[in-house]
């Protein structure tokens, strides 16, 4: 990833990171169902998406030019972060991945997350169909959490 696409990319890392687990349903099979510690559960998806940047109650479009180029990303970032918070106040917070795969919306969140991630990926240069980084991987790529 090239760091240098907007100021505040750590931040952007995290929510590329979770836009990127959310949408991909092969992912979620292999790591939210099974359990892979690696890669955390859903409930740290949805924290790295909006902890830090607060787009639970600020649009993304507040962090353009900061977190996201521009106002194309920040929509498509928009629409992703409402499908799942939509799912996560249905099912609450901290239920099992299975909870959250089987929502009959799960699968507009997908569409959703993995719109938006692609649009991120392709303004970093990066390739948007590689597996997600581990939650390690992630931590030395952000310097820290």
């Amino acid at each position: 990833m090239r760091q240098n696409t907007v100021p505040w990319w750590r931040w952007r890392t995290q929510v590329r990171s979770a836009l990127h687990m959310f949408g991909d349903p092969a992912f979620q099979q292999e790591c939210w169902l099974a359990g892979n510690p690696d890669y955390g559960t859903v409930t740290d998806a949805v924290y790295r998406l909006v902890g830090d940047t607060w787009l639970d109650r600020w649009s993304a479009g507040t962090y353009i030019g900061r977190i996201f180029v521009d106002a194309e990303e920040a929509d498509a970032v928009d629409q992703a972060v409402l499908a799942v918070l939509a799912v996560l106040h249905d099912v609450g917070e901290d239920a099992p991945a299975s909870a959250y795969l089987g929502h009959p919306a799960w699968g507009d969140l997908v569409a959703k997350a993995r719109a938006a991630h692609e649009r991120l990926a392709a303004a970093d240069e990066d390739d948007a169909a590689r597996r997600p980084d581990t939650l390690e991987i992630l931590r030395i790529r952000t310097g820290g959490r």
